[in-house]
């Protein structure tokens, strides 16, 4: 017990896990519709996008969200442009646009004093120095985002699963996407003082990932995500308190390591369960093959 108590004698302790339970409950749910849609790249692109206004929120003295979402509101709606563009291809686009912006934020990061001692911040995460006012924002934000996507959940559904129908019903997908990629930025955005630019990606790919091997039904999915989501983000935060390591990235590594524990035990889809499924064809068509035998040697 004293293991599970010991942390909760601090204040920072409380906030931090106050803020991961949030965070990984929002990465949890907008992370599905990064998984369905294959926009794991996008939201790399996201991530590493808003590091200019990271980083010039933190030279100015403000809040790091300021920035980050200015620069994830015009780098969401430049992707969302450049998409339906045919000259350039989206991955290209998007791979300029993250490299660009990244490069920018740590140009500006290295002209200033202390700069590897920030740098190290700002992509890794504080999640230990977040204050009370961080996770009321983070709580409005979280709030904001789950509202509306569960306002547009069957609109943005079908977008997800058939683009085509979704315009033939009159839906306007192409400002689902862009509402979509709205939302992931904002994701993103709330989520960089606990696991840090580099790391943010993981959160809200991996928990959905590894839901997605427990379930086949949309909304199980999203709930397991979430579930592992917060899990990770607690789970992480203790193991970085008791072992001494760095927070954010103790997160990653254990949402890691409940994915892989998802893909060897799922019971459907599996490593164990396809290897079971292959024994029993195995032994199925074994013993067809010798029914066979035995009804042509007595057929003689």
């Amino acid at each position: 017990m004293s293991w599970l108590t010991e942390p909760l004698q601090y204040g920072f302790m409380q906030r931090a896990l106050l803020e991961v339970l949030i965070i990984g409950a929002l990465c949890g749910l907008v992370g599905c519709f990064v998984v369905l849609r294959g926009l794991a790249f996008i939201g790399d692109a996201l991530a590493h996008a808003v590091f200019p206004g990271v980083v010039l929120s933190y030279l100015a003295g403000q809040s790091i969200l300021i920035g980050a979402f200015g620069f994830g509101t015009l780098t969401a709606l430049g992707i969302g442009v450049l998409a339906r563009s045919r000259r350039v291809s989206e991955d290209s686009a998007i791979g300029v646009i993250f490299a660009a912006f990244f490069a920018l934020g740590v140009v500006i990061l290295s002209r200033q004093g202390g700069f590897r001692r920030d740098l190290g911040s700002l992509l890794f995460g504080n999640i230990l120095g977040v204050s009370s006012q961080d996770v009321l924002v983070t709580a409005v934000i979280a709030a904001v985002v789950a509202a509306v996507m569960v306002v547009l959940m069957k609109e943005l559904t079908l977008a997800a699963f058939d683009p085509v129908m979704a315009r033939t019903l009159g839906y306007p997908v192409f400002a689902l996407d862009l509402l979509l990629l709205l939302l992931v930025a904002a994701t993103i955005v709330v989520s960089l003082q606990t696991v840090g630019n580099i790391l943010v990606l993981a959160l809200v790919v991996t928990p959905p990932a590894a839901a997605r091997l427990l379930t086949d039904r949309l909304l199980r999915m999203i709930w397991l995500s979430v579930l592992l989501a917060a899990v990770s983000g607690v789970g992480g935060l203790y193991l970085s308190y008791h072992a001494g390591t760095a927070a954010g990235a103790t997160i990653v590594l254990t949402a890691t390591g409940l994915f892989l524990v998802s893909l060897v035990f799922a019971p459907n889809h599996g490593l164990v369960a396809a290897w079971l499924h292959r024994r029993r064809g195995m032994h199925h068509a074994h013993h067809y093959h010798a029914a066979g035998e035995e009804h042509r040697v007595h057929g003689r």
